[in-house]
């Protein structure tokens, strides 16, 4: 059990103004981290949550620095001048960056940070911010915008898109949200621009002028509203949220400082930053909290009188919501990133060139050559195997032979459908290595209908759910397998059944809802129906409980039952959870003053390996107060996301003489 103790004094300071905890046992806890980056500029940033690195453009040195989450170099990609905005692919699988003196945009792959091409956008101007929607990057430029699509045999840029929008000569500045598909948001100077590039180029929703200059925007994951940094010009300071629709202002995150960086979290909670020497530099806000929930002030690390301060755009969330990275400037223009067989023969090669496609039962031919140094004799010897769903081991087919330049060719009536690989095989000599090639070709096949239910459910901890398959018409095969994947690390994809469906089509397999789960039902296909799967994700409810303990009695006041405590006394509260590594409890007081419930202090503490969290509240001295607490679960901030949100009731207690 991990025990934990807050002051009552302070945490009844919600009529005072401050709150703060008083730590017990503590345990380990993620630590802020700071080291310097090896720039002369930030031009960007983006995290990479699969291999949790972080990517920092500088344009004036013309490189990305790649760190890992504690700011630890691991790679620095050099040769691109004035690089710029950076964007990350939907699979975490290529950065792409906009290198604004060659007019380009580069690709580099995550696991290796190795650049994987390079697009000219010939006619865009020094291409500056960047942003992915559904696969397509878009780019601003100048004072318009543009789009590569490199989905394609070739790559596809269009340029001009503003369609109809005035961005007043400077290159906008651009924001979407993965969760948003469809849905770009764009900002230069006083104006600011909503489009729909769910087709292939931009369409205009909305547009307006506002009443100071964007300096950096970004979408909520719902795509409702867009927010910008926005400096007030004399109207006050803060981080206005835009409806996308009609761009009137729909809410407002005031800040007493300059802003110059706004950045929106998966889970919408939203973090901004500003410009200041004697002031908190990054602010923390629930969605639609106007009140920072916490705030980061950054330490002097030069020699000026004030602290150091928010590079302008430069905040960045992790995508599992956990950490916000941020990088800060000193007076000395210091950088710094805050939360990375046979030798001896020849060796033949073998092509195979099969069709592409084909129609089952339909005779088709598969070409091909072996070449190597020394000429192989005409006539040479090459096994020939088929592969399919009825021969999934392979089938031996009549042997080619080659012709005097290598060539070869046979033809074949393929009985099944789907994915028919061919396997042309050279056994070798003495002086030559054994060499294989293969093709594979798309036979046709039905596609089947196969249903999973549930998906969206939300149960109880412990709950038994059913979850039914159904499988439509098909050919021989009518077994259908369903997987249970739980939430977290620890648990793998687990298959729960596999068997024919019964003579409705239908098969049934039972989970025990601990977790969030992900049920798959596969059907693997057969010779003349496709393979299929279906997905179903159903969430389950954190199990938590609180006990209160040290009190002399209970009672009601009014119709609310109350845990009584002698003024000297300190309160224990404990509560228990099922267990998973690194979760916290989230600890929620509020105080009673005047008819009102306000809300004084909340924090996360650790769970010990039995589940349980107690919490030690201070005896405040005095006689008189009534206070309530309950413990939850909450999703993505209690350390984890293997459970759905849960809170206990309410606790309600007072304190007497």
């Amino acid at each position: 059990m991990r025990r934990r103790s807050i002051s009552t004094a302070t945490a009844l300071a919600v009529l005072f103004s401050s709150a703060a905890l008083v730590a017990g046992t503590a345990g380990p806890a993620a630590a802020d981290s700071a080291k310097v980056l090896s720039v002369k500029s930030v031009g960007d940033l983006v995290v990479d949550g699969t291999h949790q690195r972080v990517y920092v453009s500088d344009p004036a040195d013309g490189k990305i620095v790649v760190t890992d989450y504690t700011g630890t170099v691991k790679a620095t990609l050099t040769g691109l001048p004035g690089v710029t905005g950076l964007a990350l692919s939907a699979d975490s699988g290529q950065v792409y960056a906009a290198v604004k003196d060659t007019g380009r945009i580069v690709s580099v792959e995550t696991g290796t940070y190795t650049q994987t091409a390079s697009y000219d956008l010939t006619g865009a101007d020094a291409p500056a911010g960047l942003e992915i929607v559904d696969g397509r990057l878009w780019f601003g430029y100048g004072s318009r915008i543009g789009s590569l699509d490199v989905s394609g045999a070739e790559p596809l840029v269009r340029l001009d898109q503003n369609a109809g929008a005035d961005f007043s000569g400077a290159a906008p500045l651009l924001g979407a949200d993965p969760a948003a598909p469809g849905v770009l948001v764009a900002g230069a100077g006083g104006r600011l621009a909503v489009y729909d590039v769910s087709a292939e180029g931009a369409a205009l929703r909305v547009q307006g002028s506002m009443d100071t200059g964007v300096k950096q925007l970004d979408l909520t994951p719902d795509g409702t509203q867009v927010l910008t940094s926005w400096d007030g010009s004399g109207y006050g300071y803060g981080f206005p949220a835009y409806s996308t629709t009609s761009l009137e202002e729909v809410a407002s995150y005031p800040t007493e400082a300059y802003p110059n960086a706004i950045a929106v979290a998966p889970d919408g909670t939203v973090a901004g930053g500003s410009f200041s020497w004697y002031a908190p530099d990054v602010h923390i806000h629930r969605a639609g909290d106007p009140k920072p929930a916490r705030q980061y002030e950054f330490p002097n690390t030069g020699n000026s009188s004030g602290g150091d301060t928010l590079v302008p755009g430069a905040l960045a969330w992790a995508p599992d919501s956990s950490r916000v990275f941020a990088v800060s400037e000193n007076s000395y223009g210091t950088f710094t990133l805050r939360a990375l067989t046979d030798p001896a023969k020849e060796l033949p090669a073998l092509t195979v060139s099969a069709p592409t496609s084909a129609e089952r039962a339909q005779k088709l031919t598969v070409t091909g050559k072996l070449t190597s140094k020394t000429a192989l004799p005409a006539g040479t010897a090459l096994k020939v195997t088929r592969t399919d769903v009825e021969s999934p081991s392979g089938k031996a087919l009549p042997a080619a032979g080659t012709k005097a330049d290598g060539t070869f060719s046979f033809t074949d009536t393929p009985p099944a459908g789907g994915r028919v690989t061919y396997k042309v095989a050279y056994a070798g000599d003495a002086t030559h290595a054994p060499a294989s090639g293969s093709d594979a070709v798309q036979v046709s096949r039905k596609a089947p209908t196969l249903t999973l239910n549930r998906n969206g459910n939300v149960y109880t901890y412990g709950t038994d759910v059913s979850f039914t398959a159904h499988l439509g018409t098909t050919y021989k095969n009518r077994v259908v397998e369903i997987y249970a994947n739980p939430y977290g690390s620890d648990r793998p994809n687990r298959l729960l059944k596999k068997a024919q469906v019964n003579s409705q089509g239908n098969l049934s397999a039972t989970v025990d809802m601990t977790r969030d789960t992900v049920v798959t039902a596969v059907f693997a296909g057969d010779a003349r129906y496709a393979s299929k799967t279906a997905k179903s994700t159903a969430y389950a409810k954190a199990k938590v409980s609180v006990g209160v303990t040290r009190h002399y009695k209970t009672g009601k006041i009014g119709s609310t039952t109350y845990s009584y405590f002698r003024k000297s006394t300190d309160p224990l509260f404990t509560t228990t959870m099922n267990y998973y590594s690194g979760r916290k409890q989230r600890f929620e007081l509020e105080v009673y003053h005047q008819g009102t419930w306000y809300a004084s202090t909340s924090e996360y503490f650790a769970l010990g390996t039995d589940g349980r969290s107690a919490v030690r509240l201070e005896a405040p001295g005095e006689s008189g107060i009534r206070a309530r607490m309950r413990s939850s679960y909450v999703n993505g901030s209690s350390g984890d996301n293997v459970n759905s949100t849960a809170h206990t009731a309410w606790k309600y207690f007072t304190f007497t003489n």
